[in-house]
């Protein structure tokens, strides 16, 4: 198969992970618009049961989770694809592509934000105690946002978002080596699934501070690793019978609308096993979205192309969505100072004008810099 095929057929097998990513990035984005415009405090209070009205306002912890899932499938799937398996990852060509997406948006976000930052902006300008422009910068280039936040306390809210992406940069320096020294499947894929296991154990044990404890590293990393051992199971796994394809399905999708819908019901049940829930119900849904893919009849849903859209786009939404949030929230209380009560009827615009600046710097810059980038780092293509 040749190297755009490859890439076709990787394309193709996503529908069902740009679905969840794009689930994610809308939990993503009303959250963030909730915490300023709550729907608590607008009409829609006494029409809407209270389990939707945390569903819309406050799963955004429980979407870069899921993403956290959807990144460990995706990357490792690609790898599998790319090179016949994980233990023949090729070094340079891996951190290449991985450079080549993540640094123009994140180089050119730190950029705007420093500018910002000097111009004195109120909601991007630093100045908590202990932190400086200079110390936010490091720890956005050195991978360490979320320790530093758990250190000073939050940043800005543009700032803050990179904490994930912290996470996610560490993973993609640790995985290939990681499946280079464990180069067999029968020893990767048992250390990927206790690592997926252990996630409530390093929810529990993890101290610190608050901010610290719900963004350290390793119950990130847990999550990761169980998108790794779903993308590790489509490679021993070709073709399951369609009763548990239809299962996995069933189940996945029920856990994770029990996760985001019924949070206090679960926790009760489960107590710290509720990211757990989480992470194994994503990965069975994705084995169930990618072996109905395989069966070649993908399973789509009507209404949903928006949803896939972004979740095509999801990286770029992620970092400049706050440069349409915070204005968004700012004009409505400029105009509305004593009530959010019509609060509920920008949710929408802004999520759409959220999608419309994604959708620019998608086309228009990064993708356009990716490819340019490879060119520069002179990428072996056929690795």
């Amino acid at each position: 198969m040749s190297s755009s095929s490859q890439m076709l057929a990787v394309k193709t097998r996503n529908a069902g992970v740009d679905l969840l990513r794009g689930v994610a990035i809308f939990l993503v984005v009303f959250h963030h618009i909730g915490i300023r415009l709550s729907l608590q405090h607008t009409m829609l209070k006494p029409w809407l049961p209270k389990w939707v009205l945390s569903l819309l306002n406050f799963r955004g912890y429980q979407a870069v989770f899921l993403f956290f899932v959807l990144s460990g499938f995706l990357i490792a799937r690609n790898s599998i694809v790319r090179w016949g398996g994980l233990r023949h990852i090729h070094l340079r060509a891996f951190y290449t592509r991985r450079a080549a997406r993540i640094l123009p948006c994140l180089l050119a976000l730190l950029g705007v934000l420093s500018l910002l930052h000097f111009t004195g902006w109120a909601d991007y300008k630093i100045g908590g105690a202990g932190q400086t422009l200079g110390h936010a910068l490091f720890s956005a280039l050195g991978l360490h946002v979320n320790w530093y936040e758990g250190l000073t306390g939050y940043l800005p809210a543009n700032w803050d978002v990179l904490w994930s992406l912290s996470i996610e940069e560490l993973f993609y320096l640790a995985f290939p080596v990681v499946c280079l020294v464990l180069c067999r499947d029968w020893l990767l894929g048992p250390v990927m699934a206790l690592f997926a296991l252990s996630l409530p154990y390093w929810q529990a044990t993890t101290g610190g501070s608050e901010i610290w404890q719900e963004k350290a590293y390793l119950p990130g990393m847990a999550a990761i690793a169980t998108g790794i051992f779903a993308a590790m199971l489509t490679r021993w796994v070709t073709a399951p019978p369609r009763w548990l394809t239809l299962l996995l399905t069933v189940c996945g999708s029920a856990g994770l609308i029990a996760t985001f819908c019924a949070t206090p019901f679960l926790y009760h049940l489960v107590k710290d096993g509720i990211m757990l829930v989480l992470t194994l119900s994503a990965c069975a849904l994705l084995l169930g979205f990618h072996w109905q893919s395989e069966s070649g009849q993908p399973w789509r849903l009507p209404g949903t192309g928006w949803l896939r859209l972004g979740g095509r786009m999801s990286y770029e939404i992620y970092l400049t969505h706050m440069f349409v949030v915070l204005p968004a929230a700012r004009l409505y209380k400029f105009c509305s100072p004593q009530s959010q009560w019509w609060a509920w009827t920008v949710y929408l615009p802004i999520t759409a004008a959220c999608w419309a600046l994604g959708w620019m710097v998608m086309r228009f810059f990064s993708n356009p810099a990716e490819l340019w980038l490879r060119g520069r780092l002179q990428e072996n293509v056929r690795a």
